[in-house]
């Protein structure tokens, strides 16, 4: 930076600055103490050797904030891992953190920026934390406005980033968005953002299109691509509009997604299980349904949306909510179709059975030869038990392994997995399930599993189901089995996974070489994503 020599008397000069007004202090918005704007330290979770935490920045003023500036400083043996919703500089332990796209804060409005610090030792919280050169105290002492040069002998790593580096070995984190989520649930693309999960995702699959009369269709047009988001709903701040041809709905929030996390990848999802029973006929002409697909994932209007293709079949030639008989070959040339419409440069991915049971689903169809075409497996190994057996016995609905009594034998993660290798399935190209809900009985009277039950438990949408930003609070865990949790409250019974079973259940993806793991659905979590981001530390 060049400097100016002023050969004027000192007295001079500052009458001059204060008879024109000209600023000597960076042109920052007014900081804590100034009016009550203040930023606040959280931590999310804490893994031992790391945590997540996020400093939210409150606008108690009477001018709106058009950026933020946030320091502090790390203690010795802590460093930051990952930052998102922000760019920051790291000078030895002092980090800084200037606003992105989130640098404008209303008066009563609050904007935040979430990160991750690796550490070693005990864990200790970020200290001498200052707001645009002020006190992050909304009482403390506004900023000072000297103007000094410092000139700093340490060394500066400058990250700038919206999304954090993929796992290791290019293992992914994939989450379903459910189309009807947007509805009673009242979840929206923008909270995959708000809650931090966008940057702890590698893909995203968006749950469902439709399969009739051989075809690829919209399940949903009015969630998909037609629902009007205004400023405050959209995930950019942005409104949608009415004009002619122009994209609406979560088609459209999820393209402002991508641009804000440029690293995602997003599929179409096809099927589930109510809407599989159209697969048996597209598998008569699989090259006509391939290309019915790659007409509407590819249509003009969202084609820079998707990525590619999944197929969530339940089940080829086996029963879900109906029975199909199209042979054990129908699976495997449906992909093969698919994948020579698709290409090399499109995602074609497959949710399959985890029917891991001598003579089950996993064997009622090529699997195995299918492989060839996909890549990768999104395995389902969640929803084994539930109280579609009313009576029970209880257990597990998501068990990583065997255990003694258990209902069914192959009804486990591993089995299935096993299983799958057995049929030449590469490692890599299986992930594993988790469930963000928990499944669950009423009228039972034991807390251990294998116990008997009158029926279902109540559940928000669904009885026997319920998610588990509701159940951690509602039905604790007190119990763990088979590499799981369960819990027993009053005369209810509920499995569900937990960060900690789901780290379990992610050092076991490491150990077999899985492609990481996958689970359903983004809904479910808590509002802060503590099980995605569980998922993505276990990767």
């Amino acid at each position: 930076m060049s400097r100016i020599r002023w050969h004027l008397p000192a007295g001079f000069v500052l009458a001059l600055l204060l008879i024109f007004g000209i600023l000597v202090a960076p042109n920052l918005p007014t900081a804590a103490g100034a009016g009550g704007v203040g930023a606040t330290f959280s931590k999310s979770s804490d893994w031992g050797t790391g945590y997540e935490g996020k400093y939210t920045i409150s606008n108690g003023s009477t001018a709106a904030l058009t950026s933020w500036r946030v320091e502090f400083d790390l203690p010795a043996g802590h460093r930051i891992g990952s930052l998102w919703d922000g760019s920051y500089t790291a000078t030895g332990q002092h980090v800084t953190v200037n606003s992105t796209w989130n640098g404008s804060v209303g008066v009563g409005g609050s904007a935040s920026f979430g990160f991750n610090v690796v550490y070693s030792g005990a864990y200790s919280a970020p200290a001498n934390c200052r707001l645009n050169g002020g006190s992050c105290d909304a009482g403390g002492a506004p900023p000072t406005t000297t103007t000094t040069t410092t000139t700093r002998t340490t060394t500066t790593t400058t990250t700038t980033t919206t999304s954090q580096p993929p796992p290791p070995g290019g293992r992914k984190n994939l989450g379903y968005f459910v189309q009807w989520g947007v509805y009673q649930r009242n979840y929206h693309v923008k909270n995959i953002h708000t809650s931090g999960s966008a940057a702890k995702l590698t893909h995203i699959n968006y749950a469902f299109g439709n399969v009739t009369n051989g075809q690829c269709v919209i399940g949903d047009s009015y969630a998909d691509y037609d629902r009007f988001y205004d400023a405050a709903s959209s995930v950019d701040g942005t409104t949608d509009t009415w004009d002619a041809g122009a994209l609406r709905g979560s088609f459209n929030q999820l393209r402002k997604l991508k641009r804000m996390y440029p690293n995602l990848r997003v599929l179409f999802s096809f099927g589930g299980w109510t809407w599989s029973g159209g697969f048996g006929q597209a598998a008569a002409n699989p090259a006509a349904f391939a290309d019915s697909c790659f007409r509407l994932v590819e249509d003009p209007r969202w084609a820079d949306v998707f990525d590619g293709i999944d197929i969530d079949w339940e089940y080829p030639n086996a029963c879900g909510l109906s029975c199909d008989s199209s042979g054990p070959n129908a699976f495997r040339t449906l992909m093969q179709a698919l994948r020579a419409r698709f290409g090399s440069n499109n995602l074609v991915t497959a949710a399959i059975t985890a029917d891991g049971s001598a003579g089950g689903k996993i064997d009622a169809a090529d699997y195995g030869g299918a492989a060839q075409y996909v890549d990768w497996y999104n395995v389902m190994t969640y929803d084994f038990f539930g109280a579609f057996a009313p009576q029970g016995p209880t257990a597990p609905h998501s068990p990583l392994t065997s255990y003694a009594g258990i209902p069914t034998q192959g009804f486990n993660t591993d089995a299935a997995i096993q299983k799958l290798k057995s049929k030449g399935i590469p490692s890599g190209k299986l992930l594993p399930g988790i469930g963000f809900y928990g499944r669950g009985w009423t009228g039972v009277t034991q807390s251990a599993p294998g116990g008997s039950a009158t029926g279902a438990a109540p559940g928000t949408y669904e009885p026997g189901i319920e998610d588990y930003k509701v159940l951690k609070t509602r039905c604790p865990s007190n119990g763990t089995i088979a590499g799981t949790a369960y819990a027993f409250c009053g005369n209810q019974w509920w499995s569900y996974d937990t960060p900690s079973t789901i780290a379990g259940k992610m050092a076991y993806s490491r150990s077999q070489g899985l492609g990481g793991a996958f689970f359903w659905e983004l809904s479910g979590d808590t509002t802060n994503g503590e099980l995605i981001t569980a998922i993505r530390n276990g990767l």
